[in-house]
């Protein structure tokens, strides 16, 4: 059976864009009415029937939307005191954020939280709490845990290696993957070696403990080597001509799958679903995935939280414990790819052995658990959303030939330094 993508997230947008976007308390039969906000396609439909099946007074709702309109959404909802779902997904980026509002959401603590601690890397539930964990915000869902995804036949044409163990031989670092690059350009190969600068800068930045905020929220977008050293090296690939000139997720790049034009591109466990969409099912086995240069990393990764506003918390809290629980994770990572923050699962066979057809039977809960294990989570600031998107423009402008990486480096910090004015 095909795996369900997020392609039929799309499709579920429009069903349910007639969903008012409101908590609501019961329908015409009774029932307590709960709604679950998300951004994409979480792989709960087939969970929620489930659930409904054993809690029969219980109907549940699924709102899907947008990432950026998701979250602006929900900045607007806590501010009028009106309009949130029961549950909201919220990703890891904007939970800085949102946790200065955290009297706008219930404390998870109360309704059993700390007894489930256990369940996931601790980084993760550390991301998700307040106040030293007094204060439980969220309840984590998935890690987007790195990989590369690589074309098979781009490589053998241009003479590289094409069998995912040495493909991942190829690049331990970052700097023998532009030299890589380089080799595939001299081949004659019409494609581009990446899909777009920011994706690549966004995984290399990633694999930092610190990035544009240091732990005390003072900003170092300014002064932190990493920042500087890795928007360079990916400029100076963009002049190079290694990159597709894509934006990560956008129309632009799913066309870009289709066409060919690139060959490799970063991958995060939730995005597989987004390139099987885009690419179509004539690239199916024409895809494989190999370990991300520079050793493990993560890209994303979402909480489950309860907004205050609800007229059923105590529900609303229990079926957000449940769809985060192991056993509706590991189904969820078989259905939608996006590997569990529960790091058990990893030991599990249905995780641990799993593997993906479509890119060419690659082991995907093997290569995806040992990222995970690897990496050191990104420090997000409580600002880091507003800093963020001027660095990925920035190298917009490399690619469009608008600025050299230097300008566009210099030009980043500025609007990024204005954005906190």
């Amino acid at each position: 059976m095909r795996r369900r993508t997020r392609t039929a997230a799309t499709a579920a947008t429009l069903s349910l864009a007639l969903i008012p976007l409101a908590a609501c308390g019961s329908d015409g039969d009774g029932r307590t009415e709960l709604t679950v906000a998300t951004f994409s396609d979480f792989g709960y439909e087939a969970l929620i029937e489930e659930y409904e099946e054993a809690h029969p007074d219980i109907r549940v709702k699924i709102q899907v939307s947008q990432f950026e309109q998701h979250h602006q959404q929900l900045t607007t909802q806590l501010a009028g005191g009106s309009g949130a779902a029961d549950i909201v997904a919220v990703e890891e980026g904007w939970m800085p954020r949102f946790r200065e509002s955290k009297d706008q959401f219930v404390n998870l603590a109360e309704h059993g939280a700390n007894e489930l601690q256990d369940r996931w890397l601790p980084w993760k539930w550390e991301q998700g709490v307040v106040d030293g964990g007094e204060f439980v915000m969220g309840y984590g869902t998935d890690v987007g845990s790195l990989a590369m995804c690589y074309r098979r036949d781009m490589f053998e044409e241009a003479g590289l290696p094409s069998e995912r163990e040495e493909v991942s031989a190829l690049w331990p670092t970052w700097d023998e993957y532009f030299e890589v690059g380089r080799q595939f350009l001299d081949s004659g190969a019409e494609a581009a070696w990446f899909d777009g600068a920011d994706t690549i800068y966004s995984s290399m930045l990633n694999q930092n403990e610190i990035g544009y905020f240091e732990r005390d929220e003072t900003f170092v977008g300014d002064s932190n080597p990493v920042i500087e050293e890795s928007f360079l090296q990916v400029g100076q690939a963009v002049e190079e001509g290694m990159s597709a000139g894509l934006v990560g997720f956008s129309q632009e790049w799913n066309v870009g799958f289709k066409q060919s034009s690139f060959a490799t591109a970063p991958c995060p466990s939730w995005a597989l679903g987004l390139i099987e969409d885009a690419a179509g099912p004539e690239a199916e086995g024409l895809w494989d995935i190999a370990a991300v240069p520079g050793g493990g990393g993560n890209w994303g990764g979402s909480f489950l939280t309860v907004p205050q506003q609800g007229d059923h918390i105590e529900e609303a809290a229990e079926l957000a414990a449940w769809l985060t629980a192991p056993e509706q994770e590991k189904r969820i990572f078989q259905d939608v790819g996006s590997l569990p923050s529960i790091p058990e699962l990893y030991e599990d066979p249905a995780v641990a052995e799993f593997t993906n057809p479509y890119f060419n039977d690659a082991p995907v809960g093997e290569i995806f658990a040992a990222s995970a294990a690897e990496l050191q989570p990104n420090f997000r600031g409580v600002r880091d959303s507003d800093v963020r998107p001027a660095f990925g423009n920035a190298l917009q402008r490399v690619e469009q030939g608008n600025a050299t990486p230097e300008q566009a480096l210099a030009e980043a910090v500025e609007e990024a330094t204005s954005a906190l004015d």
